[in-house]
């Protein structure tokens, strides 16, 4: 299938590790030419030199805890070199914990990095798909937007705000031939689930490698998935194949969701 990416300009967050990296590399394979964005200058480097270097691959160095910075950066990229047709937002999760015990700037802090980034580089990017007639904001979020994950109260929360914020703007956008769509991640061989799989085995006084089995046998598939294939995923709805699908949430966690 021919994806149709080449030569499309994507602007791709938190990729330096994990899903973020995985969808960089997977969309410059498709000819995109890619622009990083994190706050670690030497990590953002090392992936960029992993690209294919046939292409106008670029970084923008941001902090996500700043939306205002943030927007600045990338109006400032904007003007100076081009616009993004694909937004990938993708930052990582909040502080795991009991929802009940989870204090106000938890809830404040999460907000600011992830709906309040989307929000800004939402309306630093959109005119320019709009002006394109093609445009694609996919947002990386997790499962608990389908069913709360025990566990991860502020996640669940924020997340749920996302997906709801994601759909109002799929409506808003859909006729200017934009599509917003979210992709929910399952247990993914990241960092993040490392850190998870170590608070829960603490909590539940069991080893890691015990816990992470326990896990592996919630899913279907007995297994995490790879960043590739949560990428691989990404991907597709940022081509023109995936031109009808718009406003939707898509598991990526081998059957875990036991919601429809």
């Amino acid at each position: 299938m021919d994806l149709k990416l080449n030569n499309k300009n994507a602007l791709v967050c938190g990729s330096t590790q994990g899903i973020g990296k995985a969808t960089a590399i997977a969309l410059a394979e498709e000819g995109v030419n890619v622009t990083l964005v994190a706050r670690n200058r030497e990590k953002l480097k090392a992936v960029l030199a992993e690209l294919p270097q046939h292409r106008n691959h670029s970084y923008i160095v941001a902090d996500f805890s700043n939306p205002r910075e943030l927007q600045e950066q990338v109006i400032k990229f904007i003007e100076k070199n081009h616009g993004f047709h694909i937004v990938i937002n993708n930052t990582g999760g909040p502080r795991s914990g009991a929802i009940l015990t989870a204090s106000l700037e938890e809830f404040e802090n999460a907000f600011t990095m992830h709906l309040k980034c989307n929000h800004v580089l939402a309306q630093a990017t959109i005119p320019f798909m709009k002006s394109e007639g093609f445009g694609r904001v996919i947002n990386v979020i997790s499962t608990s937007v389908k069913e709360p994950i025990p566990g991860l109260g502020v996640s669940n929360t924020i997340r749920g705000a996302i997906g709801n914020w994601s759909k109002t703007l799929s409506v808003e956008v859909g006729a200017f031939g934009i599509t917003v769509n979210n992709v929910l991640p399952g247990f993914t061989d990241t960092e993040r689930l490392a850190e998870i799989i170590k608070i829960k085995a603490k909590n539940e006084e069991t080893t890691v490698e015990a816990m992470a089995e326990t896990m592996k046998n919630y899913t279907p598939a007995k297994r995490f998935a790879q960043p590739e294939e949560t990428a691989n995923v990404i991907t597709f709805l940022a081509s023109e194949a995936a031109s009808y699908v718009n406003g939707v949430n898509i598991p990526v966690d081998g059957g875990r969701t036991k919601s429809l």
